[in-house]
């Protein structure tokens, strides 16, 4: 149960590595990305495909590149990462094995 979402966990972590090298370095292309953080290429692609499908990327003949939405995304980021680390905090079982509130 919880290997599931440390799973998601550590491919949210690869597609926000990825948004933000594209916002540091656009254009920028798939090589580069995967020698600077030691990801394949498949890994890469699939990050790029996901950030496309959500409107942050798009793709150019140059590399990806950010979009119009991606900064009120950045925005929020940290908002919404702190409201489910929140949520994860409030699930936690005390020594009685009940929930902690």
């Amino acid at each position: 149960m919880i290997d599931r979402l440390e799973k998601e966990v550590d491919m949210l972590e690869r597609h926000l590595q990825v948004l933000r090298m594209v916002i540091e370095n656009e254009p920028i292309g798939i090589v580069r990305m995967s020698d600077e953080t030691g990801y394949a290429h498949h890994k890469i692609r699939y990050s790029l495909r996901v950030l496309e499908e959500e409107n942050l990327i798009e793709p150019s003949s140059q590399g990806a590149t950010t979009t119009d939405q991606t900064s009120g995304f950045v925005d929020e980021l940290d908002g919404r990462i702190d409201a489910v680390s929140t949520k994860l905090a409030e699930m936690k079982l005390d020594t009685t094995g009940e929930m902690s509130q």
